[in-house]
């Protein structure tokens, strides 16, 4: 990759690629809406290009970046958080926007489409490894707008001549994660001293760190194989309980609240991902262990609150 083009370019895998491309030396061109005031998470970086707009006006991109870029990463996503599930109609919007990308990416040069699924196309599975190949039986209206998005995406880029490559993303944490998930609201509260409550934790999940997720999409977007999907995790499943006691650990918290709640209903207990075609087609293994993405999530937190 020489020149490339990332929506959603201030999440946090966003980011995380581009600090990866950056390091490679690859220019980049980052999609951005100045109004969210989060572009001083980029690099500052003479191959970084802020491009303002937003996933409503994608068509207006051929008249904002010259063409002659080869691959697009689309990233972003409309009404993510906590409540992207309470309006079917909202999310069905982003089928429409994964389409403006492909055809924005085509109109740009790009040979290769490369976007970002979820583990939630899945369903609720209780099995010990969920692969590209899992059936796919989305509950929600998020996973299931986001199985709609690859599935149309890949025939769009087909009828375009364009490579197409579709990550499902699983459980990642760190840096500018949102707020409200297991991983950031408790580290949060064991950093000020405020009680936290779990289930028994018992579950076994795969968390994989930012920094590694930027870099499996930088090693996609070289490596990765047309028409594949991949699941992007580390590959491994501990109990919840593990990764609790570590936090605690980590931040000092003498109390973890497991077992202060129950479990909730339908609760998944094993969701873990696998990475075997992801490592076998571009070489990606996990550099990060738990425990060093967790200091270092911890260091980023200080430095928000301290402004050190």
């Amino acid at each position: 990759m020489k020149k490339i083009i990332v929506t959603g370019a201030t999440s946090m895998i966003g980011t995380a690629l581009i600090e990866e491309c950056v390091k490679q030396n690859v220019e980049v061109y980052a999609v951005i809406r100045s109004s969210s005031g989060k572009q001083s998470r980029l690099p500052d970086s003479s191959l970084i290009h802020l491009i303002d707009c937003s996933l409503e006006t994608l068509d207006h991109l051929p008249e904002l970046i010259p063409a002659g870029c080869d691959t697009f990463y689309h990233i972003a996503w409309g009404n993510t958080g906590e409540n992207r599930n309470r309006s079917t109609e909202l999310q069905s919007r982003n089928i429409s926007y994964t389409l403006d990308a492909v055809r924005v990416a085509n109109a740009l040069g790009c040979k290769r489409f490369i976007g970002a699924g979820s583990q939630a196309e899945y369903g609720p599975m209780n099995i010990d490894k969920i692969s590209p190949d899992s059936p796919t039986n989305p509950s929600t209206p998020y996973g299931a707008s986001k199985l709609a998005s690859g599935h149309l995406a890949g025939m769009l880029c087909r009828e375009l001549g364009m490579e197409c490559i579709w990550p499902r993303i699983f459980s990642v944490y760190g840096i500018y994660e949102k707020e409200t998930t297991m991983i950031a609201s408790g580290l949060r509260k064991m950093l000020r001293g405020e009680p936290t409550e779990f289930t028994p934790a018992m579950q076994r999940w795969d968390y994989l760190y930012s920094k590694d997720a930027g870099r499996a999409y930088y090693l996609i977007g070289e490596k990765g194989r047309d028409g594949a999907v991949y699941c992007i995790g580390s590959g491994e499943a501990h109990p919840l309980k593990e990764y609790i006691l570590k936090m605690a650990e980590l931040t000092g918290a003498e109390k973890t609240g497991i077992g202060a709640r129950p479990y909730p209903q339908g609760a998944v207990m094993n969701l873990c991902a696998d990475t075997e075609s992801l490592q076998r087609d571009t070489g990606f293994v996990p550099e990060y262990t738990f425990e060093e993405g967790i200091r270092e999530t911890i260091a980023w937190i200080r430095s928000q609150e301290t402004g050190v």
